[in-house]
């Protein structure tokens, strides 16, 4: 068949991603990933698949809010082309807060304001029990976030890897390619996180841990955020009653299964917030490591010599990013542009 016009390193959300937008361009191209077709080595198969970038304007930077606020247009266009359905729900984020994180709610509250990241209304506990029952007995007041959403990640890798299949990408699912062995291609896109660990100066991992819940008996419509305290934490209600919980962050590259100590602070919390959880059933708990640089920013780099486009660093902002990096990295593949000045713009021309 010949040498491909694209050859696509690491198979997780980034790289499915940017392999089927380059395919449905008119583009051969070629997939590696060293786990299997479902994508349970990634780590996106860790991950909540939160579109939040209002929640994240407290701690995130302008560039990353605004990449954010990209994709969550981009999502639901993305969604219609797959050819599997994907659970997804666009109903928002709605914070809450006990006595001593009453500071951090105004902070939230400002930065959204400031960063032009979507709306921010203060609720009180009649405006919550409307938008949220479950959660009105227990806060008097909220933090009402609109414009979030969620995709259940692994219906999206399972409906990409179809999509792919059926764009004619080459996939190679279970080949691991060594830092000294890419594959020859017009260009090669090295989308492999942590598997280019050895070769990326400055990458680092960060430890994620999410619980997978069973609570038909929670009512929840929103994703919630519980702010500040010794834990806080993320609820992500999925259909039929499944509760994804999460929020850890831990500066670690230790792959191993969760601590009970970690899996108990989650699970306090999370009754702390909605006391119905205690009846929950644990259907799984699963860890990743992440990769990031020093400043939680996405780098993209183009080497000219090798023809190599890296693109890693997205931290534990895959599914809020994934698709606007993919676009910005789509357009200067198909114009043939090579950045300048080392580390590319990802925030947009």
């Amino acid at each position: 068949m010949g040498v491909p016009d694209l050859a696509v390193v690491g198979g997780g959300l980034l790289g499915r991603l940017l392999a089927w937008r380059a395919a449905r361009a008119g583009m051969l191209v070629e997939l590696y990933e060293a786990g299997g077709r479902l994508g349970e080595e990634s780590a996106a198969w860790a991950a909540a698949g939160m579109v939040s970038p209002a929640s994240e304007a407290l701690d995130a930077s302008p560039a990353i809010v605004a990449m954010g606020r990209r994709s969550l247009q981009l999502w639901p266009e993305l969604l219609k082309e797959l050819p599997l359905p994907v659970y997804y729900r666009n109903a928002g984020t709605v914070a809450v807060w006990r006595a001593d994180a009453a500071v951090e709610a105004e902070q939230l509250q400002t930065a959204v304001r400031s960063q032009d990241a979507g709306a921010a209304e203060r609720i009180l506990r009649s405006r919550l029990a409307e938008l949220e029952p479950s959660l009105a007995a227990e806060f008097g007041e909220a933090l009402y976030l609109p414009d979030e959403g969620q995709v259940d990640n692994r219906e999206v890798l399972a409906a990409l890897a179809l999509a792919l299949e059926e764009a004619g990408v080459i996939c190679h699912w279970g080949v691991r390619v060594a830092e000294n062995a890419m594959p020859e291609a017009g260009i090669v896109a090295d989308c492999r996180g942590m598997g280019a660990r050895e070769a990326v100066t400055g990458l680092r991992g960060v430890r994620g841990e999410i619980l997978r819940l069973d609570a038909p008996g929670v009512e929840l419509r929103r994703m919630v955020r519980l702010l500040g305290g010794p834990q806080p934490i993320y609820l992500v209600p999925r259909a039929e009653g499944r509760i994804v919980l999460g929020a850890t962050a831990y500066e670690s590259e230790d792959r191993s299964p969760a601590s009970v100590g970690g899996v108990m602070r989650l699970l306090s919390a999370a009754v702390s917030v909605l006391p119905g959880m205690a009846e929950a059933r644990i259907l799984e708990f699963a860890t990743q490591v992440r990769p990031a640089f020093a400043d939680h920013q996405p780098v993209m780099r183009w080497h000219p010599s090798s023809r190599r486009l890296n693109i890693n660093g997205l931290y534990r902002h895959g599914f809020l990013l994934s698709p606007a990096v993919v676009e910005r990295a789509s357009m200067l593949i198909a114009r043939g542009m090579e950045p300048t000045g080392g580390w590319a713009d990802l925030s947009g021309d």
